[in-house]
């Protein structure tokens, strides 16, 4: 395991062994392009992706992409990336949206799952529903700019339709639900109130604001779950999260 080397101390040979072994779905390769390189470079080597979406300019800023992918597809520019990182690597993509025809015959076989989709429709939603059956814990990494926030899906636990079934401008939901919810345990506002309020102010209708910062974050927080999941470790589910931040909260 000389790739994994240095790894050791904080993975045991054992452990390293389980994480090779886990079969990871990644749905969206957005933000999820960042987790899936961290992902892999920890030790995960069976790395499904999908995503239909192209790479364009304003990827860059937090993406793993680079100009020269630009036009392409997103699931596979990312899986040629990962394979000249590890050749041996059990990598696969699908240039294709999640839609109803083709969302039950993905979503199986997998251990862990992440749902990095954007809530254009109910499909993310759909996306839980199905890995529930499946009883895959699910993860949802968001990226606040500032901060990594990620929270879990139990299969048989609380799901994230609880804060709101209405998947339009369902990020802004869940940014509101952390703020709030931070600043009735803290007795303090969060910095990412002002954030929120600065956004639904704005006079064009705009994609949230997002940071290469937070990509980041959000990866080295999806990965430390999935290496806990993998060895069987405590972690904690919604409607807990975590979250990490630079801010000095």
């Amino acid at each position: 395991m000389e790739r994994y080397s240095r790894n050791r101390i904080y993975v045991s040979d054992e452990e390293q062994r389980k994480v090779q072994q886990t079969r990871i779905l990644l749905g969206g390769a957005g933000i999820g392009s960042i987790i899936a390189e961290c992902a892999l470079r920890f030790g995960f080597e069976k790395i499904t992706i999908i995503d239909g979406d192209k790479v364009d300019l304003s990827n860059l800023n937090r993406q793993n992409y680079i100009r020269t992918d630009i036009g392409k597809y997103k699931a596979e520019t990312l899986c040629k990336r990962l394979k000249k990182i590890n050749p041996n690597a059990k990598v696969s993509f699908i240039n294709s949206y999640f839609d109803h025809e083709n969302i039950h015959d993905i979503i199986h076989g997998y251990d862990i799952a992440v749902n990095a989709l954007d809530f254009k429709n109910d499909i993310p939603f759909l996306f839980d529903k199905l890995c529930s059956e499946q009883n895959t814990p699910v993860l949802h990494p968001y990226n606040f700019g500032w901060a990594g926030f990620l929270t879990v899906i139990k299969p048989d636990g609380c799901k994230i339709t609880e804060l709101s079934k209405e998947p339009q401008g369902f990020e802004l939901t869940m940014a509101n639900y952390v703020a709030n919810h931070y600043a009735f345990w803290h007795h303090k506002d969060l910095w990412l109130k002002d954030i929120i309020y600065k956004y639904t102010h704005e006079k064009e209708n705009l994609p949230p604001p997002q940071l290469s910062i937070a990509s980041w974050l959000v990866a080295g927080l999806s990965v430390n779950v999935m290496y806990n999941i993998a060895t069987g470790k405590e972690i904690i589910y919604f409607p807990k999260y975590y979250l990490s931040s630079i801010m000095n909260d």
